[in-house]
């Protein structure tokens, strides 16, 4: 059968631009590169945990066996949502079947037709899908800047139209922090509704890695957080924290919701004992904000800062413009034994070509020092 010609060209396009992706094989190398920041993924306490807890409560099943408004909502459910609720200090928590999903979910069904969504030129991709099936009006303003945010929002506010105002508490290619507070007072001014996805600050920041909200005081003050379990609780989903009839709203209109088999108990019960985990286990966190500092600290030392994005987080990246260029250097630093990935365009825009290094609790000061001095070779 043939392929679609225009199709091939898109491909060839691609290839051209040394851009053209491939799934990666495990590696072996020194882990720089996954969104494990605190090692739950290879937990084997978290493992054991989970199935014993699947065991006692007599779930032990291999699918959910539908949607939750069918068949798929098992007790499980009730329970960790009740428990992240809590955790997050929120009325209520609704899971999704992933960051994606929790996105699309939201901004395509909460913002409606002449309401107004001024979200982060930086924001995800999951979160600009969500806007583009969005019936409302949708401006981005420059990365992190709060007046050009406010200015758009005395321009576009409307009467009668609710105004969202979206970013994220980590960004996922930078690493970068937005000025949440002055966010939040911008919001509360103008009555608009602040949205905020989380997935690359929990378990990093705040108490038991409850995330940058709760860490600034802000939770009073947020209309919804996404939360992404992906990264640093190492398992699969996502929930949406808010109220309660926010949840009641989801449920009813997210079409990612609705639509889609649910998680099955063994996901769901991961989700749970990793939340548990956060709790008893702060020497994880602890590690990782020592890895974070020596980070740092080694980047000065090899007089390497100005190529870096500020980033407090454990995402740090390196600006290379070029895609051949970055490609180079992240093939270097692969040949020495790291596995740092080179983010291309258009993932990035051209120009903006970079290397992502994720930290990890499970990193080594010595490791470290090692991936700076490969670095600083190469250049």
């Amino acid at each position: 059968m043939n392929f679609p010609e225009k199709l091939s060209q898109r491909l060839e396009v691609r290839s051209q631009q040394n851009a053209l992706r491939r799934l990666s094989q495990p590696n072996g190398l020194i882990d720089f590169a996954s969104n494990d920041y605190l090692g739950f993924s290879r937990s084997e306490a978290i493992f054991e945990e989970t199935h014993q807890y699947l065991v006692d409560q007599n779930m032990m099943q291999n699918g959910a066996t539908g949607s939750r408004l069918l068949s798929g909502n098992h007790s499980l459910y009730e329970v960790t949502e009740r428990y992240l609720a809590e955790f997050h200090q929120a009325e209520a928590a609704l899971i999704f079947n992933s960051g994606y999903d929790a996105n699309v979910g939201f901004f395509s069904s909460v913002p409606q037709k002449g309401d107004v969504i001024l979200y982060d030129e930086l924001c995800h991709a999951s979160i600009r899908d969500g806007i583009q099936l969005s019936y409302a009006n949708a401006y981005k303003f420059p990365h992190n800047d709060s007046d050009a945010l406010e200015s758009l929002l005395l321009r576009f506010k409307r009467e009668n139209a609710a105004t969202y105002i979206v970013t994220e508490s980590v960004f996922s290619m930078d690493g970068d922090t937005p000025p949440l507070e002055i966010f939040a007072g911008i919001s509360e001014r103008h009555a608009a509704f602040l949205v905020i996805d989380e997935a690359h600050a929990l378990g990093v920041f705040g108490d038991n890695g409850c995330g940058l909200v709760q860490q600034l005081g802000l939770k009073s003050k947020v209309f919804a957080r996404i939360m992404t379990f992906g990264k640093g609780l190492g398992c699969h989903g996502a929930a949406i924290i808010g109220s309660a009839e926010l949840k009641q709203y989801l449920l009813n209109f997210a079409r990612s919701f609705i639509y889609t088999t649910a998680l099955p108990p063994h996901s769901v019960a991961t989700i749970f004992i990793s939340y548990q985990q956060l709790r008893a286990q702060h020497h994880s966190q602890q590690q990782l904000k020592s890895n974070i500092i020596h980070f740092s600290q080694t980047k000065s030392l090899h007089s390497l800062k100005g190529l870096f994005v500020y980033s407090k987080s454990a995402i740090q990246c390196a600006v290379i413009p070029g895609n051949e260029k970055v490609k180079a250097m992240a093939a270097h630093l692969q040949q020495s034994g790291f596995d740092v990935k080179a983010i291309l365009s258009p993932t990035v825009p051209s120009g903006q070509e970079r290397l992502r290094i994720c930290l990890h609790s499970y990193n080594t000061a010595a490791e470290i020092s090692a991936l700076f001095n490969s670095f600083s070779g190469y250049l």
